[in-house]
């Protein structure tokens, strides 16, 4: 079936390779004898994904890619194997997502005259409050 990013990218299911592991921390028996934890390990230039989408991925900042071009999540956030492998999966989307979206371009703006004058007629109020403060003659 595979991975749906997007309306028009899919990840097939033999792209990624998912590992249960045992995961780490406290828990108890359960966590010490049963392979909850997933290990997901995603291949960005051996995958079918569209060139423009490994370019973003590669060029990210993320501790979750490594030098060689492969990401790594470890989800063990559940008890469950089958809820975990769910999370890595969703984590995985969203680092995709995230990695192709495009920022807004930020349109510089200057205030308006109204909003001058009021900053500075604030200004002047505050100026007259503070010298009311000044000691008092008898």
């Amino acid at each position: 079936m595979g991975l749906v990013i997007s309306a028009g990218v899919t990840i097939p299911d033999d792209e990624m390779v998912l590992t249960a592991i045992r995961a780490q921390g406290a828990g108890g028996q359960h966590v010490n004898k049963t392979s909850t934890a997933i290990h997901l390990k995603f291949d960005i230039h051996a995958s079918s994904l569209p060139e423009f989408y490994k370019q973003r991925l590669l060029a990210l900042h993320s501790h979750l890619v490594t030098s060689e071009g492969v990401v790594i999540i470890k989800a063990q956030e559940y008890r469950s194997q089958e809820q975990n492998r769910e999370a890595a999966l969703a984590r995985l989307t969203a680092l995709i997502q995230e990695a192709t979206r495009f920022q807004k371009a930020r349109r510089a703006t200057t205030p308006s005259k109204n909003a001058k004058r009021k900053r500075l007629e604030s200004k002047v109020r505050r100026g007259e409050t503070k010298n009311l403060r000044g000691k008092v003659d008898y």
